[in-house]
């Protein structure tokens, strides 16, 4: 319950998706956050005890005021808006611009959407960027949300002049500037929503849109006109992402995001492996599948540089610190190893100490390679219960870990003689 000396705007909470902002006694605002629930997750702060930070906030809390947004997506969008706006004294307590993660739009003939930290972003930032978005208090959200408006504004990754289509090209993901096939007016003007939306402008989107799809029906250009319609009705229907939602459900209970209540295995699962021989010319391979099938324009592979001789588990390290490093790669919805317990716990172990939630199993091979025994850490099985239907899939991602890791690691030995 609310304390009395507290005033909410229009003496209630909606129980809708939205915005809060939390004001002291002279008004000023102290905190913004997002919500799934307005009326939930406000009523949570008084509710339970909290850390001391968010203790302090509490206690000098005196006006609830809210924006109600149709989905948290779009609130996600709003809060980083307002934190940038005001700059509210509890979202950056004990965090500064430097550790924030921002959406930065590049600017090039075909730019494209980047994650970097406030670390990278600079003093000239607006010179450098076409656009910057943000600070973005949850990165899995934002990641989350750029991936579920990429049907409607078919963004790339890619620099042009390659000779085969990414993998989004075929899923219609990206238009094809990987192989010169995207037309630079149109694919600018694709960004130039994308921009929009990120500013919150969905309304402005759906109006033009609607004029456009006019136009093109009254010319009897209705392949455009079609193209048009199923946009709007994608912007009029978004849906919240699963993970969002759990990940905002977490926070109104207090509880730090854990990814052990499901696992996407048809989302981005990253599959490593190491190859040596006798602790010499160490590397490792990151493959990724999407959607059940291998993303190869996402391939990384490494060549180990910190680790003297046969040492897995210092390579693990190094790799997975080099890996999540990358803001601008998608974060996983699980990560496979090719190895056992030891491994896992220092991947786990890594990604804890980057305060990273992404579950994280094991696949031991055995000596001929033929075992497909799933490992979690303790406490974490249900993990590999939920993985158990899916072993066929990630078998091959297994070995397609391996493949890679291998063949590179001919050709670093190649490279050595």
């Amino acid at each position: 319950m609310i304390p009395s000396k507290v005033k909410v705007k229009n003496d209630e909470l909606p129980d809708v998706p939205g915005v809060y902002l939390m004001k002291d006694a002279k008004g000023t605002i102290i905190y913004v956050g997002k919500a799934t629930s307005l009326k939930r997750r406000v009523s949570s702060y008084f509710q339970k005890a909290h850390d001391g930070r968010i203790e302090e906030m509490v206690s000098l809390i005196r006006t609830i005021d809210y924006i109600e947004r149709p989905t948290v997506v779009e609130a996600l969008i709003l809060e980083a808006n307002l934190i940038k706006h005001y700059w509210p004294k509890y979202n950056i307590k004990d965090k500064d611009n430097r550790s924030f993660l921002y959406l930065v739009i590049t600017k090039e003939d075909f730019p494209r959407p980047l994650f970097i930290r406030g670390s990278d972003l600079g003093m000239d930032a607006g010179k450098v960027y076409k656009a910057v978005f943000g600070p973005y208090t949850s990165p899995r959200s934002v990641r989350a949300a750029l991936e579920m408006i990429r049907p409607i504004f078919p963004w790339t990754t890619c620099t042009p002049g390659q000779r085969r289509a990414c993998f989004y090209h075929h899923l219609k993901l990206c238009p094809g500037v990987c192989i010169g096939v995207a037309e630079k007016k149109t694919y600018q003007k694709t960004i130039r929503d994308l921009i929009k939306f990120f500013e919150g402008k969905k309304e402005g989107i759906i109006s033009s849109y609607r004029r456009q799809m006019l136009k093109a029906s009254k010319a009897k250009q209705f392949e455009e006109a079609a193209v048009l319609r199923n946009k709007i009705f994608a912007l009029e229907h978004i849906r919240d992402v699963a993970s969002m939602k759990r990940e905002d459900e977490e926070a109104r209970r207090g509880e730090v995001p854990s990814p052990s209540g499901g696992v996407n295995i048809f989302g981005r699962v990253e599959g490593y492996d190491i190859s040596h021989v006798s602790g010499t010319s160490t590397v490792a391979s990151m493959v990724v599948f999407e959607q059940g099938a291998p993303a190869k324009a996402e391939y990384r592979k490494f060549r180990i540089k910190t680790v003297i001789g046969s040492d897995d588990y210092a390579s693990i390290r190094e790799v997975m610190i080099r890996r999540f490093r990358h803001p601008e790669w998608r974060l996983p919805d699980l990560v496979l190893i090719d190895g056992g317990i030891g491994q896992v716990r220092m991947a786990l172990h890594v990604l804890k100490e980057m305060n990273i939630p992404v579950p994280v199993i094991g696949m031991v091979k055995g000596r001929d390679r033929k075992r497909t025994d799933l490992v979690c850490e303790q406490g974490q099985e249900d993990i590999c219960k939920t993985c158990e239907p899916h072993l066929t899939l990630l078998t091959q991602l297994r070995d397609e870990a391996h493949r890679f890791a291998i063949t590179y690691h001919r050709k670093v030995r190649g490279l050595l003689r």
